[in-house]
This record gives C-alpha cells, sequence and structure tokens, in this order.
C-alpha cells in the first residue's frame, strides 16, 4: 500500500502532475479501452439527448429535486484533473473532467445530517453506492466534459460521476438518480462479488471470487 503523502504530487511551479500508480495499476493511452460494456445492463450505451435528460435527488435531503439540463447547468462547475483507475488494471493519467463537484451539489439540496451513503442508478440501470465522506473529496465530480470536449456517450454523457480514489465501477456513467440514504447499498458489481469499498491504494478489487 502507498503512503498517502506519496500517491499524487502536484508541481504547481511547472503546472505538471507527478504519478505514483496504485498497486496492480499501468498506463494507457488508449481511449477506446473506456468504452467497457457492462454484460447485464440495459441498454448498451443510451444515448439520452439534453432535452430528454433528467437528474432525480432524492431522500435525506431538505431539497429534494430534479433537475433538467438547463438547470445542471445553473450550478456553479469546473475543472479537476485527476487519473482514472479501472479495476482491469489499466490507469488513463491526467484526464481533465469539467463540471459540478458533488459537494456542490450537497450543498445545493441541503443534505440532512442522517445521510451516510448515497445510491446511483443510471439510464443504463446500472447501480452503485458510496459512502457520502468519500463523494465530499475535492475531486469528485458530475462531469460533463472531458479534456474540452463534451463527454461522449461512450464514456457516460451527457454526464457521468467521477471518483479518482476508486476503481471505475464506483464512477458512475449515464446518471439519472442521486438518493441519499442512512445505510448502504450493494450496487451492479459490487452484488457480483466487487468490493464495496473499491480503494485504489489498497489494492482493494474484490469481496469474493466473481463468478
Amino acid at each position: 500500500m502507498e503512503s498517502s503523502d506519496s500517491r499524487k504530487v502536484e508541481d504547481k511551479s511547472s503546472d505538471k502532475r507527478q504519478h505514483v500508480l496504485p498497486p496492480g495499476q499501468r498506463p494507457t493511452k488508449n481511449i477506446l479501452r473506456w468504452n467497457i460494456d457492462h454484460p447485464g445492463i440495459k441498454p448498451q450505451n443510451p444515448n439520452i439527448s439534453h432535452d430528454e435528460w433528467a437528474l432525480t435527488v432524492s431522500g435525506e435531503i431538505e431539497k429534494p429535486v430534479k433537475f433538467t439540463w438547463a438547470d445542471f447547468m445553473k450550478l456553479s462547475a469546473e475543472e479537476s484533473i485527476s487519473d482514472f483507475h479501472c479495476v482491469e488494471g489499466w490507469s488513463v493519467l491526467d484526464c481533465r473532467w469539467y463540471g459540478v463537484k458533488f459537494k456542490t451539489l450537497c450543498d445545493f439540496v441541503k443534505v440532512n445530517e442522517n445521510a451516510k451513503n448515497v445510491f446511483f442508478r443510471c439510464y443504463d440501470d446500472y447501480t452503485t453506492s458510496l459512502d457520502l465522506e468519500t463523494l465530499l473529496s475535492n475531486d469528485v465530480v458530475l462531469a460533463y466534459k472531458l479534456n474540452g470536449e463534451d463527454l461522449p456517450v461512450p464514456l457516460g454523457g451527457p454526464l457521468r460521476l467521477v471518483v479518482p480514489a476508486k476503481y471505475a465501477y464506483k464512477s458512475a456513467l449515464w446518471v439519472k438518480e442521486i438518493e441519499f440514504t442512512r445505510d448502504s447499498k450493494l450496487g451492479f458489481w459490487e452484488k457480483l462479488g466487487y468490493s464495496d469499498t473499491a480503494d485504489v491504494w489498497k489494492n482493494d478489487r474484490y469481496s469474493r471470487p466473481r463468478w
């Protein structure tokens, strides 16, 4: 396990990032590797237009809301640069995500003290969950742009979650619903034996044999 001090160093004077990959990961520049089919999840690569898209936020919050695309675009957004790690062992470095930080959404909906976890449902029926503390990290973003371009459908467009400290199956694509909950619920891959905590720095990939 890498120490927290050695994981990632940002050289602000040269505006270049240095990298220490998590255990078991290797870098790739092949963006096509990102388009991983999820067996048993349908439809594949749901093509949702901005006019059709909506995001429902509910659960342990004071201000339940259903965003249209125009509504969501009114939230404060910024760029977040991070590395992207797949449980299969490949990593894409220096991804420039642009979107709404998750903690900005939390401020908007006014999360109450009972909320400890968050459950995500997607337009392809995929599900996953994370603890709220992880999602409040400064690099967790609901992204709609990547490297200066609109997020393409195969990579989760129009909107996906990005959680750099977790394996990519926690970074839900095509996000449709966000539910703040008291208790944790297992998502699609977690029910099939993938780790629910999914910490990339602990090589925390599987809770039991996958098949």
